[in-house]
């Protein structure tokens, strides 16, 4: 008989749990996770009947769309049944489909590589910058550039260009080639109290170049708002400045937006909020709100052309391949959340009720000290806890997870900065579904006043 068809207890399940599985993030010596058995719109359900409004989309800024959506579910059967695989070497219908449709929405993109997570994303794109550096520059303009608080991926490669030190701690030594530049932090800003932030920013993104020497930096990977690495905003004016860098020194522009991609900060894509045009743009978790695995290395039509010669040497295509890039349940979920998110406005969506919710929590950080800065685009917003608004001295962790725990205790389950940094991780994370009504929204606030109220007790 199979598991799923016996009958177990909530305590069979947990101690099978216990017994079996390593979970992530997780320090099994003190702690101990929640079992969720049931979603349904923006509500999730532990094996114990608690319900949750969960205010983190999956708990990793995925579940765009909301739980329980049977279109996407009837499309993957359907497809599954028709084809469930085949290699990227060869085509399906469905992969097709839907990086026509998803082009539509990246004007200036020309080419979709599938895979099926965000670090394999990014680890194609890190390809496609040393094959280019070794074909046409002769290995010279080999290294890539990544940002202080940025996360990239959980990789060798993609910490070796991740900007979180406790991340990086214990996993050494790092692909070669990879070089950090300073954070756009305006909260934390390295400059003092300047009106022109957003430049000095860019100018010290230049100045790394200039010392590492342009002939050998082939790209800059950058997430358009640092996610996991405090929800941070870029200047105004940023943006623009590190791409007219990057156009002046022939450098590549790769943004990540594995977490901000498919509606979550009020765009289709966050890149979009600032007037930039990539060369490469990497997606995943709302691609497919996590019903399915896939993501995506998008190239502009001139990168694809430099592997699309005519084939005068072995060495002229890209020689890579993503095993389950290939699974057809990927592009087959994708293509349906497409559908939802366009019929029912959930990009409009996020931008409205982010500004509803950016709001409310503005007034709550009036009334309470510990919220030292509120920032986000869209339905993905943070909140920095200090000890005093003035010194901005940060909280303790503990301090973060307490406040995680009493919104939990009050039905709404919230994120964090995790284990990331020596010092930040101090900031609350809010991802709510693109779904967000006013009234989950209320909820959202009742929440965070009565945690907040309870620590200040």
């Amino acid at each position: 008989m199979h598991l799923h068809s016996q009958q177990y207890t909530a305590s069979d399940l947990l101690a099978m749990d216990k017994d079996t599985v390593w979970h992530h993030m997780t320090q099994h010596a003190t702690q101990t996770v929640p079992m969720m058995v049931r979603g349904e719109g923006s509500y999730v359900w532990d094996i114990h009947g608690n319900q949750y409004l969960d205010a983190s989309s999956g708990g990793v800024w995925c579940v765009n769309v909301g739980y329980g959506r049977e279109s996407i579910a009837e499309a993957i059967k359907e497809q599954l049944v028709n084809l469930n695989y085949f290699a990227g070497t060869a085509a399906t219908p469905v992969a097709a489909q839907f990086a026509a449709k998803l082009l539509e929405l990246m004007p200036g993109m020309g080419k979709v590589y599938f895979s099926n997570s965000g670090s394999e994303a990014n680890e194609k794109a890190y390809k496609i910058v040393r094959q280019i550096a070794a074909k046409k520059y002769g290995g010279k303009k080999h290294k890539i550039l990544y940002r202080e608080r940025d996360y990239h991926g959980t990789t060798i490669t993609c910490l070796s260009s991740t900007g979180q030190e406790e991340r990086r701690s214990q996993y050494g030594p790092f692909t070669p080639g990879f070089v950090e530049f300073p954070h756009c932090c305006e909260y934390r800003s390295q400059f003092g109290d300047v009106e022109n932030y957003g430049e000095l920013a860019a100018k010290a993104f230049e100045d790394v170049i200039l010392q590492e020497g342009p002939d050998t930096v082939g790209a800059v990977v950058i997430e358009p708002i640092t996610a996991g690495g405090g929800v941070i905003t870029p200047p105004e004016g940023y943006l623009p400045a590190v791409e007219a860098i990057c156009r002046k020194y022939d450098i590549l522009l790769h943004v990540d937006e594995v977490v901000c991609g498919l509606g979550r900060t009020g765009a289709w894509f966050g890149y979009q909020h600032y007037g930039i045009k990539p060369d490469i743009v990497t997606m995943a978790k709302g691609v497919a709100s996590a019903y399915a695995a896939i993501s995506c290395t998008v190239v502009t039509e001139e990168v694809f052309n430099f592997f699309a010669e005519e084939p005068l040497e072995r060495e002229s295509f890209f020689r890579d391949i993503s095993t389950y890039g290939g699974c057809t349940a990927g592009p087959a979920a994708a293509l349906e959340n497409l559908n939802i998110i366009e019929q029912e406005n959930l990009v409009e969506n996020a931008a409205h009720m982010g500004e509803y919710l950016r709001a409310q929590l503005e007034v709550l950080k009036a009334r309470f000290p510990l919220i030292g800065d509120v920032r986000g685009k869209g339905l993905f917003l943070g909140l920095e806890l200090v000890e005093d608004p003035v010194t901005k001295q940060p909280v303790n962790e503990n301090v973060v997870m307490q406040v995680v725990v009493l919104c939990a205790k009050h039905g709404v389950l919230i994120g964090r900065t995790n284990r990331s940094f020596r010092l930040y991780n101090n900031t609350l994370c809010l991802s709510p579904m693109l779904t967000l009504t006013r009234d989950e929204a209320d909820s959202i606030i009742l929440a965070l006043d009565r945690a907040f109220t309870e620590l200040a007790l």
